[in-house]
């Protein structure tokens, strides 16, 4: 190692070239000094939840996650209370689709059975979350019900959320996410909870959505029959600003959470995001993230344990509080 000399006054002192060596010799050094750490409460699990399933269904395409059925979300909502998660985000997947994904909005369907039933095991201990979009539960699987020709209709798109808010409310759900991307679905959101006495339920607004090339897994994982794209709603990757405007008007609509999605390739938005609004930051490591590293993993190409640790440190030091992460269990007792 090269050596330099500083004086400061009358005293000249040498000190290494590179100062920072001497805080990485050992493990509780570096632990020590460290300046990002994630913790389990940080970290939200996300879940798919079969209507019908008798017993969990592999998701093929990410390799470790299931499609669960009753007994298997009751286990890992277990598994999830004991880690000490943050909390966890329900989807559901019908066993059949319309045209304006009425299941959302059925009080005894898939999704908020699912709500229901997770409140009532594990509501005093973890925060539960709903996805609140249409996708799952349309038979075009757009996030929205469709014009005439083809197209999202946006303000008809609204009234279904609003629906879909007061059911997912009404089975005890804390947090709802509306996470279509349409325009006025927050303040849509939460007119609609407030009207129907709900003030206490909080948005988790996903602000800033891109239409990704990662979604991949996550859609074999709700069976989704989208024949097309959702470029015409969803963000472009392209653009940067443009998201700082999304955030804007969901945080002014009553945005109580913003996130960004998907989290690895976006890392640039959750610090831009994190650095502008007095709201916290979510950001979602979704599933093709998820499933570079578990099949890199499996040829031995990486580290699993160090891949998925760095992933998430890199989405904590970009500036998100909170990661939704297919992970969340295992990672919560590598970093206790």
């Amino acid at each position: 190692m090269t050596a330099g000399h500083v004086t400061v006054g009358r005293v000249t002192a040498a000190f290494p070239a590179v100062r920072g060596r001497r805080l990485r010799t050992g493990r509780a050094l570096r632990r020590l000094v460290a300046q990002t750490r994630p913790a389990p409460a940080d970290l939200v699990l996300p879940l798919f939840v079969k209507e019908g399933a008798v017993e969990p269904v592999p998701v093929p395409s990410m390799p470790g996650i299931v499609q669960h059925c009753p007994d298997s979300l009751r286990r890992a909502l277990d598994g999830a209370a004991r880690a000490g998660i943050g909390g966890v985000m329900l989807f559901g997947v019908p066993t059949r689709r319309d045209a304006t994904g009425s299941g959302a909005c059925d009080p005894r369907g898939v999704l908020t059975t699912a709500v229901r039933d997770t409140v009532e095991q594990v509501g005093g201990d973890l925060v539960v979350m709903a996805d609140l979009c249409l996708d799952e539960f349309t038979d075009h699987g757009h996030c929205g019900v469709l014009d005439g020709h083809g197209a999202v209709d946006n303000d008809a798109t609204l009234e279904h959320y609003r629906r879909m808010a007061t059911v997912l409310a009404d089975a005890g759900a804390h947090v709802v996410a509306p996470s279509g991307m349409m325009d006025g679905q927050v303040a849509a959101v939460r007119g609609a909870l407030d009207a129907h006495g709900r003030q206490d339920v909080a948005i988790l607004a996903y602000a800033a959505k891109y239409a990704s090339a990662f979604y991949g897994p996550f859609r074999d994982a709700v069976e989704s029959t989208l024949d097309g794209d959702r470029m015409s709603y969803q963000m472009d990757p392209a653009n940067r600003t443009e998201a700082l405007r999304e955030v804007d008007l969901d945080v002014a609509e009553g945005a109580d959470m913003v996130m960004v999605k998907p989290a690895l390739s976006y890392l640039d938005i959750v610090s831009d995001v994190a650095a502008r609004v007095d709201v916290p930051v979510a950001a979602y490591q979704v599933s093709g993230e998820y499933s570079m590293i578990e099949a890199a993993a499996q040829r031995g190409w990486v580290d699993r344990e160090r891949a998925v640790l760095e992933s998430l440190i890199s989405i904590r030091r970009a500036g998100a509080g909170t990661v939704l992460t297919y992970w969340a269990i295992e990672a919560a007792q590598w970093l206790t």
